[in-house]
């Protein structure tokens, strides 16, 4: 089977007049089920009908076996690939998924398709290929608009961005999630107060739906003259079909957090009837809020945007982990003095951050542990 993998196919074309039955375009796949897809993908398809080549330039592909990929994913220094694919077997791919594929096709220049055709190939050489992966900034939908723009005679326009588009980062990966409220949750616990800042139009193409709806209503302006970046409507190469589904969880992260809140409660009461302190309760509660303290400690650390400063860490804290042995010991300790002012703080960040789902609820069980331990000398 003929790929368009090779750099030497690519480069053979190097008069723009044999580029007339070439053909590029915005390659869009709808999201499936699965949460890695949750937030689409973007592609170049390029054709030459002269030359039998119909190819998928695609920036998402990486490898699960690479050393350590799990520790480089958290730390934000995982590594994708550009990969030449046939279209066909694509399009097959994303249809077993139930997935819609659309494409954009690009009124172009032959100037600037044989730009666009040599940067793929420069793309594609193995000292290339690889770039390291950012999940808001450097991605599969920003790639092949960031090729797309920089080799056209003229400049990109946007229409302006509508108010229903005035979104944070964080609002547009709700809006993506659906009924992963569990993964919403995950990304939630992680993403700092950066992920709630305004965004522009510009970083809003991080997301292959949005990169889609900026190029229908683009222009170029080339030479004073304005003409649309895009031919005609869509074309759909592979209708939204039936998306396998697994149910997941039951209850949601909000109703487990009222269920730990309620239990806590009914203890509480149950310490104050008994006029007893159950200090399993403490270590349990500092053992896992400090755990998970932990990963938020490490993501301050990692090269995902948006990650640092995370006011979550407040109540999530690490330095509960230190205390434990004082705890069990019975012994003096400062934390649940300590731990009022984190909590103060946290309530505090709500007006810089939006929470995960139900962490209010984690507050006010630490706060019941306070209140437990406030006589405490």
């Amino acid at each position: 089977m003929s790929l368009f993998c090779s750099v030497s196919t690519v480069k053979a074309q190097q008069e723009p007049n044999s580029m007339d039955s070439v053909e590029i375009g915005l390659i869009t796949c709808s999201p499936h089920e699965e949460v890695y897809s949750l937030y689409g993908h973007s592609a170049i398809h390029y054709r030459d009908y002269r030359k039998g080549i119909d190819a998928v330039f695609n920036w998402g592909v990486f490898n699960y076996k690479t050393p350590h990929f799990v520790w480089r994913f958290i730390f934000g220094t995982t590594d994708y690939e550009l990969e030449a694919v046939p279209f066909r077997p694509f399009c097959e791919y994303y249809k077993g998924w139930g997935s819609q594929v659309t494409e954009q096709l690009l009124d172009l220049t032959p100037v600037e398709k044989q730009r666009i055709c040599n940067a793929l190939a420069e793309n594609l050489k193995p000292e290339n290929r690889t770039y390291r992966y950012n999940f808001f900034y450097d991605n599969c939908s920003t790639r092949p608009r960031n090729i797309i723009e920089n080799n056209l005679e003229g400049e990109v326009v946007y229409e302006k961005l509508p108010e229903s588009r005035q979104q944070t980062f964080r609002q547009m990966i709700h809006d993506q999630m659906g009924d992963h409220r569990w993964s919403a949750f995950g990304n939630d616990l992680l993403l700092g107060f950066k992920a709630d800042l305004e965004t522009t139009q510009r970083e809003q193409q991080f997301l292959p739906s949005n990169l889609q709806l900026d190029f229908m209503n683009a222009v170029v302006v080339r030479n004073g003259q304005r003409q649309p970046l895009v031919k005609d409507d869509p074309i759909v190469h592979v209708a939204l079909g039936e998306q396998p589904f697994e149910p997941g969880f039951p209850l949601s992260p909000f109703t487990c957090a009222i269920i730990f809140l309620a239990i806590n409660i009914l203890l509480f009461l149950l310490e104050e009837y008994k006029k007893k302190t159950f200090r399993w309760i403490d270590v349990t509660l500092m053992l896992a809020t400090g755990l998970t303290g932990c990963i938020l400690l490490l993501m301050l650390f990692s090269q995902h945007p948006a990650t640092s400063t995370n006011l979550q860490i407040l109540i999530l804290n690490p330095l509960s982990l230190f205390f434990i042995p004082s705890v069990i010991r019975q012994r003096k300790t400062r934390w649940f003095t300590l731990s009022l002012y984190f909590i103060i703080a946290f309530f505090l960040g709500d007006l810089l951050q939006d929470y995960a789902e139900g962490m209010e609820c984690v507050a006010l069980c630490l706060l019941l542990r306070y209140w437990r331990h406030r006589h405490d000398k």
